[in-house]
């Protein structure tokens, strides 16, 4: 008789044993690896995009008028300077920006940073600021501000000056003092000359404490911070808008630098700032994450 060979009974015990305990764990393996795939791409994706955010807003900052900066809660609330901010309430962080593209210039600055106050051609109405280019200056805003702005809209800070935050830069909307050329802001103009500013506001320069040194700026910039839902908001950048002919970031452009934010905070000590942006996904467990960065 020929004899055929088959499972025993306890042979397919043990196959299905082995079975289940593969099936069970194999599962278990598999979704822990596919936890730990998903978990790594959030963080890296989290993790860049924060960082982009962050640096951004450092890059800006390290080009702000230090007494410039302001905050407020909301848009349209009233303006508090920075260094008087406590607590997370604050959703708006703006300052007026230095126009660190022009001042590098390309083969040399397009503005020179100096006034000469003993020029024979300077007086009351008249600024004369050595190997400036005002010209050149002009069409670097226009196409930084694709059009929209020109030396007109531009104006001076005097390194060293006293200034009010809340008066001085028209964050308050009031910019009486500025076109009276009494502010901190002293919008500037060409008058056709290559390196001579004139007043914009029609208001010479007569009792107003011209420093040798200046900065010029055409643009403030705004971090306002979107509150959405679940806790998550938008981070967004304002530019080409100025306060000191009392506009304020609506009338500005704007563009996103982050959404999912949690949290957007930031704070000042002397003249330095700090800014913390924070992030969290619903996808791993409230997977949360933070990035700071201290800006001197």
């Amino acid at each position: 008789m020929l004899k055929r060979n088959a499972f025993t009974m306890i042979e397919l015990i043990f196959v299905i044993v082995i079975m289940g305990i593969i099936g069970k764990f194999g599962v278990e393996f598999l979704a822990q690896a596919y936890k730990s795939f998903i978990f790594s791409k959030i963080n890296h994706e989290l993790h860049s995009t924060s960082e982009q955010a962050v640096e951004i807003i450092a890059k800006r900052l390290e080009n702000r008028i230090r007494s410039s900066v302001i905050a407020r809660t909301a848009a349209g609330a009233t303006p508090v300077p920075i260094a008087s901010t406590s607590g997370d309430s604050y959703k708006v962080l703006e300052w007026i920006g230095v126009d660190n593209e022009g001042f590098r210039g390309t083969t040399k600055p397009l503005w020179s940073g100096i006034i000469d106050v003993n020029h024979p051609d300077a007086n009351s109405s008249v600024l004369v600021s050595p190997e400036t280019n005002t010209s050149a200056v002009s069409a670097l805003i226009d196409t930084l501000s694709n059009g929209d702005a020109s030396i007109a809209d531009a104006a001076l800070y005097f390194v060293g000056a006293n200034s009010n935050a809340l008066t001085d830069y028209g964050w308050d909307g009031n910019i009486t003092r500025i076109n009276a050329q009494q502010g901190a802001m002293h919008p500037i103009t060409s008058n056709g000359t290559i390196n001579q500013f004139v007043s914009s506001t029609g208001t010479d320069f007569s009792g107003v404490d011209i420093y040798e040194y200046y900065k010029l700026a055409w643009t403030a910039y705004a971090i306002v911070y979107e509150s959405g839902t679940n806790s998550k908001g938008t981070l967004r950048l304002y530019w080409d808008y100025q306060p000191w002919q009392g506009e304020s970031f609506t009338n500005g452009k704007s563009a996103i630098l982050m959404e999912n934010v949690s949290t957007f905070q930031f704070m000042s000590i002397g003249s330095i700032m700090k800014i913390q942006v924070c992030t969290k996904s619903d996808l791993v467990e409230e997977y949360s994450l933070c990035k700071e960065k201290t800006i001197f």
